[in-house]
């Protein structure tokens, strides 16, 4: 049956309705390829963004799994007069007496001293770098592997020997370890103790901390600096079905006497936190994606208004070989809404092309949630349907002999 036969029934089925609609579309390509780049426009922020923070997150998540879930950290909260608290000199061997911990390290602060790449440096230049003692085994606890050099031993923690975390080092401009190497720890530049560096450590994703800090032995501390051996943040790995029983018992443990004086963290929970305070911003992008949608609608509509002046003849003719209004109705919106399902298409594989480039540059995992596919359709049709409704109804309230009268 050929279209002009099945245009006289009244009833079209959705493969007409489709065919009038290409048709429609491809005798004005370029209007209609310039109307439907708005909505791929915005359809593709919306999935890129939504795409990008999935991939984020997953690759944070992948990466803390590597690092382990299971690290608890123990610091000096504060007094009832507001002071820093103080944690005893004892709480890293009482913690690490509770059963399911298998591994303590800690650190501890030394006050009052800072580091300096010279002498020459004028004190008031300290970088924001924090001195701080030691234990040895800290780098497998907080996985901070060493970026350069080797980490302290048994004998270069009773010297004047240091190791900088990442972030010092960048500070310091020292990207490699030389032998004899040294920088100068004290109050100022005029008082203190020059320290050979023994290595650079790898930032320390779940303990920030130390990547701003140089670490010393605490005998050194002691001998050198006058630390009185108050550990100031304990670091601890427990077994991972018994984290949140472990978290529970490591204030009380760490000082019996002044437990709400102690701070208990998991730095897991808090980047995942992060991770999804940073998703918070995502809104401002997606407002960006929908004004690029309303533009695109705008478009579109326009578009279809302009096809149902210039096609009014057309219009005409159907009406008077039998078509209905519903007919032209449903054939105006059907192409408003192939357009702007044509523009969602080609915004969902911009969207997923730079999600995907984006994710494998940073080596995460490409996501792309089932809400950005369903949500870039659903709007590209909700826009489509907006859009031309106005022109199919305007479309439809054409009499036959005013629009044969155009031709």
């Amino acid at each position: 049956m050929s279209i002009t036969a099945q245009l006289g029934t009244h009833r079209m089925r959705p493969a007409d309705l489709a065919r009038l609609a290409v048709v429609g579309i491809r005798t004005r390509r370029l209007r209609a390829a310039l109307s439907a780049l708005g909505i791929a426009i915005g359809v593709a922020a919306i999935v890129a963004v939504l795409g990008l923070s999935a991939s984020s997150q997953a690759g944070l998540l992948a990466e803390i799994d590597q690092l382990g879930t299971n690290l608890l950290t123990v610091a000096n909260g504060q007094t009832l007069g507001g002071q820093t608290a103080e944690l005893p000199v004892a709480a890293p061997g009482m913690l690490a007496r509770i059963g399911p911990v298998t591994d303590v390290q800690f650190t501890g602060t030394v006050e009052g001293v800072n580091a300096f790449r010279s002498r020459l440096i004028p004190p008031i230049n300290t970088n924001a770098l924090s001195v701080q003692a030691t234990s040895l085994g800290l780098p497998s606890t907080v996985s901070a592997p060493m970026a350069e050099g080797r980490f302290l031993n048994a004998a270069t923690a009773r010297e004047p020997v240091a190791v900088l975390g990442a972030a010092a080092a960048s500070r310091m401009g020292i990207g490699r370890i030389y032998p004899g190497e040294r920088i100068w720890i004290g109050a100022s530049p005029s008082s203190g103790q020059w320290f050979y560096l023994a290595g650079v450590l790898e930032p320390a994703l779940l303990a920030p901390e130390i990547d701003s800090a140089v670490l010393i032995g605490f005998p050194a501390a002691d001998r050198y600096l006058g630390l009185d051996g108050h550990p100031s943040q304990i670091y601890l790995r427990a077994t991972t079905d018994h984290v949140d029983a472990v978290h529970d018992l490591l204030a009380p443990t760490a000082d019996p006497e002044n437990p709400g004086q102690v701070a208990v963290s998991r730095p897991s929970d808090v980047l995942v936190a992060r991770a999804a305070a940073k998703g918070a911003l995502n809104s401002l992008f997606l407002g960006l994606g929908a004004v690029s949608l309303l533009v695109g609608a705008i478009g579109v509509g326009n578009v279809m208004l302009i096809s149902v002046l210039e096609r009014r003849s057309e219009i005409g003719l159907r009406r008077a070989l039998g078509a209905t209004k519903g007919n032209i109705r449903a054939q105006f919106l059907t192409e408003a809404m192939l357009l702007a399902l044509l523009g969602g298409a080609v915004g969902m594989g911009l969207g997923a092309a730079a999600t995907a480039v984006y994710a494998r540059t940073h080596n995460w995992e490409v996501v792309i949630p089932p809400l950005a596919w369903a949500g870039g359709v659903a709007s590209a049709l909700a826009i489509g349907a907006l859009a031309g409704l106005l022109p199919a109804v305007r479309a439809a309230r054409l009499s036959p002999t005013q629009a044969l009268w155009s031709m």
